[in-house]
């Protein structure tokens, strides 16, 4: 009887050993790793990629400044508009109506009430901070394509200065057809909590915390072995502006189809470049949410090979530049 009532004791207290720690009794022991619990999370409430980068209303993560001023007032009061430029530069010339706000305080600036719009110099942090705040939970947040620089002429030494034609003639630049792609493993999270909500903000708000993740060009073209580099283009693309050498296609890098798996998280640093480096901003705090080590190549090919013939749109040249009014 003594061994039955020992045996029944332990039955009891096993399931408490397995939902608590042994000494500070609040670690969660879960059956599934952080990283399934969270994609699944993503997918069931549409956060994968495809909705980050066109919310399920229909917005696009940039918004282009108005085609006229005609139609700036009208622009202007649809937004709850958050300028995370440095407090000079903002008081230097800001749009009207907008706010300067840390890129670490978006979350406790954004506005419920209408559509959040983040401004910086070139629209790449911006990008960055509005995936951010698409997964959040802000999800028609967008931010000001190209930023300052396309709103006023004065304001767009940042993408005048940028601009570059590095990979003409480099032996890191080749028109090679793209390598295959692998199937790797999951990233490896914490398992912080058992419900993919909690994980999901508490990722996003530790990378508000971070900041931006960029890389800049001519470092990764100089050595890109050092990197698990990702030119997110279609093919003709990809083949037609080329790319730097050992530069993979992992397209659409979906998590409901699986093609997130092409790319590597032990791979070392992720870098993903586009056209601008406002899509890659996007793809690239998607991937951090993820677990990736992931890093933005900061003006994409228009600082790489701006003079390049392939350009068909989103070309960065002077006349990108409005000259909509600025507050001082």
């Amino acid at each position: 009887m003594k061994k039955l009532s020992l045996l029944l004791i332990a039955l009891f207290t096993l399931p408490l050993f397995l939902f608590t720690s042994c000494d500070k009794g609040d670690d969660i022991v879960v059956t599934e790793p952080a990283f399934t619990i969270l994609k699944s999370y993503m997918i069931e409430n549409q956060l994968d990629i495809a909705e980050i980068k066109t919310s399920i209303a229909g917005a696009k993560f940039v918004a282009a400044a108005p085609a006229t001023i005609g139609e700036v007032p009208a622009f202007l009061a649809k937004y709850n508009i958050m300028d995370i430029r440095a407090a000079d530069a903002f008081e230097g010339g800001h749009i009207e109506g907008a706010k300067n706000v840390g890129f670490a305080n978006l979350l406790s600036q954004a506005s419920s009430d209408k559509p959040n719009l983040i401004v910086c110099y070139t629209g790449q942090t911006a990008c960055y901070a509005t995936a951010l705040m698409r997964m959040y939970g802000f999800t028609e947040t967008q931010a000001l394509k190209w930023g300052m620089s396309g709103w006023n002429s004065t304001t767009a030494g940042s993408w005048n200065n940028n601009i570059g034609n590095i990979a003409a003639e480099n032996s890191n630049w080749n028109n090679d057809p793209a390598p295959a792609n692998g199937t790797f493993g999951d990233p490896v999270l914490s398992n912080i909590s058992i419900d993919g909500a909690s994980i999901l903000q508490k990722r996003v708000k530790d990378l508000f915390t971070e900041g931006f993740k960029g890389v800049n060009a001519a470092d990764v073209l100089a050595s890109p072995s050092n990197y698990f580099i990702n030119n997110y283009f279609g093919n003709t693309d990809y083949i037609g502006f080329g790319h730097i050498a050992g530069a993979r296609r992992v397209n659409p890098l979906e998590l409901n189809d699986g093609s997130y798996q092409g790319i590597d998280p032990e791979g070392g640093k992720v870098v993903t470049y586009c056209y601008t480096g406002q899509t890659s901003a996007v793809m690239t705090a998607w991937l951090n949410v993820l677990g990736y080590d992931a890093y933005s190549l900061k003006f994409g090919m228009n600082g790489l090979y701006n003079s390049n013939q392939q350009w068909s749109s989103n070309k960065w040249s002077t006349a990108v530049s409005k000259d909509y009014p600025l507050v001082k």
